[in-house]
């Protein structure tokens, strides 16, 4: 079987992939291979030990600062991880004689605000960053490109748009009122769910049709291509958090708590998915129903777990 590295495994779509990793991973020939010692993107000695260890014939690349927020607080250190820390990996996977296929995750976010008669955004649309994690985000597709140009490595971006399942943070919107309902139902916290801007809709997309398309892309995908990876459906988060007190036969009040209203939120998002379907026959395959179901379930056991601990 053919070994796949992946940076980033202690992360929420890492962890997905570990628990996919003897059917869907393998199914498609892959042997995911774990690192056998910590490493830091900003460490190049490190990366250089990790991988003549690895010795993947593939790689995704999914570390990262991910969370906006923190990317305002701390710019700097946001472009390091993400920019630079693609460099020092791609570096070191040439240090290792690499001479495979490279995915770069990148982020639907490097779209910024895009005007309503112009959705569903395609990769054609121009990146207009708006907050520090998207501009290094953007940063670091224009490294891999520059590199694709340059090496006989087959190397692509995926931009994924909002990607929702279980082991997810409760920084994230949906995550996050699961979590505070099965604190409802387990009478630890008033029927009252806090929340952000309600009022906006979102591309979202279960993780494991993500590791799908994923998979996909290392099998079909284009050198030097850009693709994006979503559902190509619009949710009104309003509609999303609905479904989730139907889904749990809850009734709870909605209250709108200003510490979680972001800076630079878009209004509406919605992804077209033509290219990477042309390009690998991928479509999303689980429903939105299902992939809310998973998350309840998850944050239920998640949140009875940490009350039965002494």
């Amino acid at each position: 079987m053919k070994r796949l590295f992946i940076t980033g495994q202690s992360g929420f779509v890492g962890l997905a992939f570990e628990r996919l990793r003897e059917h869907a991973v393998a199914a498609h020939g892959w042997q995911l291979i774990s690192a056998e010692s910590a490493y830091d993107l900003l460490d190049p000695v490190a990366l250089d030990q990790v991988l003549q260890q690895a010795r993947p014939d593939a790689v995704i690349h999914l570390a990262g600062q991910t969370f906006i927020p923190e990317a305002f607080r701390d710019p700097a250190h946001t472009l390091d991880v993400n920019l630079k820390g693609t460099l020092n990996l791609l570096q070191a996977l040439q240090r290792s004689g690499f001479n495979g296929t490279f995915l770069y995750v990148s982020s639907g976010d490097v779209y910024g605000r895009v005007d309503p008669e112009l959705l569903p955004i395609n990769e054609q649309q121009p990146a207009r960053p708006q907050n520090p994690y998207a501009v290094s985000k953007a940063a670091a597709e224009l490294l891999c490109y520059q590199w694709s140009c340059n090496l006989p490595w087959r190397i692509m971006v995926a931009r994924p748009f909002n990607h929702i399942g279980p082991g997810q943070r409760e920084d994230f919107v949906i995550s996050s009122v699961a979590r505070q309902l099965a604190r409802i139902r387990l009478q630890l916290q008033e029927p009252r769910i806090l929340v952000g801007d309600v009022d906006v809709s979102r591309d979202f997309l279960d993780v494991e049709d993500v590791i799908s398309a994923y998979l996909a892309l290392l099998e079909n995908g284009q050198n030097g291509e850009t693709y994006n990876v979503c559902s190509g459906k619009e949710y009104l988060i309003r509609d999303m958090i609905a479904s989730m007190l139907y889904l749990t036969e809850t009734d709870a009040v909605i209250e709108q708590d200003p510490a979680r209203l972001r800076p630079s939120d878009l209004r509406r998002v919605k992804g077209s998915n033509q290219k990477i379907t042309q390009a690998t026959a991928w479509q999303p395959a689980i429903p939105m129903q299902q992939t809310l179901l998973n998350v309840l379930a998850d944050w239920d056991a998640r949140v009875a777990a940490a009350q039965a601990q002494p």
